[in-house]
């Protein structure tokens, strides 16, 4: 068994233009000062990585870790989230993800995808260049506005979805082959992956490529009202990244899934602070430790109602209390008598 790392902080959602969360020299120093050891990096900040210049400069990419190391904390990922995304984008969603992408390709969707293609392998590459070994990103999703069959779907449509998906993103997954570095797609709600079984279509598309690998959050297993523990059996030798949030599910006679178009803190399903929803927490880390994952345990922080800075620091002391350090003996070997082939022999009296 393995001691999974941390606290690490996924970064995005505490960017900004003033500080502490304006400069990488100031975020890291602010998480290295509530108590982080990590922070997963979102690639698409330019206040925190040059993405082209770590992915082409080791120097580069050194002074990066320097200057996080020197406040405290490790770089543990990079995050391709936003420009995972655009590699497949329905068009019903075209003007919606629009602004995730640069200025210049705005507008034109094969430029868009192209330049999203682009953005995922250079982060791949920085991800080398800075010695780690997986990256989180989304699906994208072709699929999606056919979730739920009214009008019924046609014969082939989620399968065609699917085969597209697959061949935009395999020579992605040969270039982080090639880079020595897992992509973990967060299994998510308006992704194509968003859950196992849509995970299980696309591997086999792929190949069953070994980079295509999970971020697994058990938050958006909870308001799909999925089983978040047998997930982590069920994929644990592809869950190679994990995100620590927390969500509450609770269904009226008026709501459900999905939600009612509410705003968030309205909704039946909602995302919490750490300790504050219903994510069973304990049962996790225990199934991580069970299954070996001696990745990074990140906090992202999402909630309805809480500040994110009280979130962030409450969930240092939250996750650093739910790390179990892995036992390298067994409880009873204080009574270990002892043993040989020919005693086992005699005590199954052959």
């Amino acid at each position: 068994m393995k001691t999974i790392k941390g606290p690490a902080l996924f970064l995005a959602q505490f960017a900004g233009d003033t500080a502490p969360f304006d400069t990488w020299d100031n975020i890291t120093k602010w998480a290295g000062s509530i108590g982080y050891k990590g922070v997963q990096v979102p690639s698409w900040v330019s206040g925190f990585i040059d993405l082209r210049k770590a992915a082409s400069s080791k120097d580069y990419c050194d002074e990066l870790k320097g200057v996080a190391e020197a406040n405290g904390v490790q770089i543990t990922e990079l995050s391709t989230h936003l420009q995972g995304q655009l590699v497949a984008v329905h068009p019903a969603y075209d003007i919606g993800f629009d602004g995730f992408a640069d200025p210049s390709v705005r507008g034109n969707a094969q430029a868009r995808q192209e330049w999203a293609v682009e953005q995922v392998s250079l982060a791949l590459s920085a991800s080398k260049n800075l010695g780690l070994t997986a990256m989180a990103s989304f699906s994208g999703a072709l699929a999606w506005p056919y979730l739920y069959p009214w009008p019924q779907r046609p014969a082939g449509l989620v399968e065609m979805a699917f085969d597209e998906l697959a061949r935009r993103w395999r020579p992605i997954l040969d270039h982080a082959e090639d880079c020595g570095v897992d992509i973990c797609y967060e299994i998510h709600p308006g992704e194509d992956l968003h859950d196992g079984v849509t995970y299980e279509m696309f591997l086999e598309r792929v190949g069953n490529h070994a980079r295509a690998n999970m971020l697994y959050d058990p938050s958006h297993y909870v308001l799909q009202c999925l089983d978040y523990l047998d997930n982590i059996d069920i994929y644990k030798d592809r869950i190679r990244m994990f995100h620590v949030k927390d969500a509450e599910f609770n269904p009226t006679g008026r709501q459900g899934v999905y939600g009612g178009y509410q705003p968030w803190v309205n909704r039946a399903g909602r995302f919490r602070s750490l300790g504050d929803g219903q994510v069973d927490f304990g049962a996790v880390f225990s199934k991580m430790a069970a299954n070996d994952f001696d990745g990074w345990a990140v906090v992202e922080w999402e909630c309805c109602l809480k500040h994110p800075e009280d979130g962030a620091r409450e969930g240092v002391e939250f996750v650093k209390n739910h790390i179990i350090r892995v036992t390298e003996k067994a409880f009873d070997d204080f009574a270990d008598g002892g043993t040989d082939d020919a005693a086992n022999r005699r005590m199954l009296g052959l």
